[in-house]
């Protein structure tokens, strides 16, 4: 039987479900009319991330490339394409460019406190969007008028939350896909026009004038969706800001510890809320040969996916999983396999996320406004979620009102 209604059904844990009923980290299904093997733990990733093993090409469903990563993109690369398309990303993420997201980030973290000031009430993840469109487009030199904020982040978010959707949603998320690309294209146009100057160690001046393998420069389109894939995710970064606000709010023991600011706390915090809460399900490969591991039959291009949300709450790696519980970072081993949330494997040569280290960054300023920038009221409202949504996130989106800011602008 085809369990692609199931996915939906039980969305997040449909993996993890099996995993349990089955007393096997790995199974084998039908999804999509077609084979598929489903696994999870530390061992799975590290299989899952060989690169003799597995490939990308052909692995996202369509609709994923419709909507989330645009087609062409580096997460459907592979071997030298892919290792020179990801050194381009790499070379974007130094220290010097994760300090300058740091400032911006806390620059429009504070503009936002002061309008929150004079509303009555303030929607977390909403407000979270709009101020990381913001951030994301001023550290990627990508022009953005206060008058366009607004229907840009609305563009990105269509985006995110059309992953899994059908029908409206689904071709909203299209059609600001195709809007955006159109948007970032003429941009990309422009510099190489030389109407448009970007710093030349900007996303915008580095993508627009990559060279792919043949020395020849990335098409238009192409080069906008690499630059989309920079913009989104950090908009989608939204969603972690929205239930780090959850965690803020339902652990007040927690929270009296982030009150220093330290650094080594802040990180610990938000590294627990990319463990604890849903954020991206499970990522797709497709088998690059035949192979045999543990006594499983592997087919060339059988697809085959790998549980984020299960590894980073396998019973065997974490201790007591169901809890949050900040602390267990601080004796966290480091490995790229069994804590995943923005996938496995190597940054620079394999599949795990390029923007990662700006994640925390994002995360580490965003904790800090919500925690110690600002106080605020929180009114009764239903903060459950649901794992069945994909992308999940608290059902209020975290409201919060009479806020007063508590630093100086």
């Amino acid at each position: 039987m085809d369990h692609s209604l199931n996915v939906l059904r039980e969305g997040y844990l449909f993996i993890t479900n099996r995993n349990i009923g089955f007393q096997s980290d790995i199974f084998e299904t039908r999804l999509l009319g077609e084979r598929a093997i489903c696994m999870r733990g530390e061992e799975a990733a590290r299989l899952f991330y060989d690169p003799d093993k597995f490939v990308r090409t052909g692995a996202a469903p369509k609709r994923v490339l419709k909507t989330l990563f645009g087609e062409g993109g580096v997460q459907t690369l592979d071997d030298s394409e892919h290792h020179h398309r990801k050194a381009m990303f790499m070379s974007l993420m130094n220290k010097e460019a994760l300090q300058q997201m740091r400032m911006i980030t806390r620059k429009h973290w504070e503009l936002a406190g002061s309008r929150w000031e004079s509303a009555d009430q303030v929607e977390i993840y909403k407000e979270a969007q709009e101020v990381l469109c913001r951030v994301a487009c001023e550290w990627a030199a990508v022009p953005l008028p206060e008058s366009e904020a607004t229907e840009k982040t609305g563009w990105f978010a269509a985006m995110i939350e059309a992953t899994a959707a059908f029908g409206i949603k689904h071709r909203k998320g299209r059609s600001t896909r195709g809007q955006a690309e159109e948007w970032i294209q003429r941009l990309v146009a422009d510099v190489r026009n030389g109407v448009l100057k970007p710093p030349e160690d900007s996303v915008l001046h580095t993508m627009s004038w990559h060279r792919d393998l043949t020395c020849e420069l990335l098409d238009e389109k192409t080069a906008a969706v690499e630059i989309i894939n920079i913009l989104r995710p950090i908009v989608a970064v939204a969603i972690y800001v929205c239930f780090t606000a959850l965690a803020i709010i339902q652990q007040p023991d927690e929270r009296k510890k982030l009150m220093t600011s330290d650094e080594k706390l802040l990180k610990n915090f938000v590294q627990e809320v990319r463990r604890f809460y849903p954020f991206f399900p499970f990522v797709p490969a497709r088998v690059r040969k035949d192979f045999i591991w543990q006594g499983y039959s592997f087919e060339k291009g059988v697809l085959t996916l790998l549980d984020l949300y299960g590894t980073n709450h396998h019973p065997s790696i974490w201790e007591q999983p169901e809890l949050f519980k900040p602390d267990r970072f601080n004796n966290w081993n480091g490995s790229p396999f069994n804590f995943i949330p923005q996938g496995g494997g190597d940054h620079d040569v394999g599949h795990r996320c390029a923007g990662e280290w700006i994640t925390l960054e994002i995360m580490k300023e965003s904790l800090d406004f919500l925690a110690n920038k600002i106080s605020y009221e929180v009114p009764v409202q239903d903060v459950s979620f649901s794992f069945q949504k994909m992308p999940s996130l608290p059902h209020s989106r975290i409201i919060i009102q009479r806020v007063k800011t508590l630093y100086i602008t």
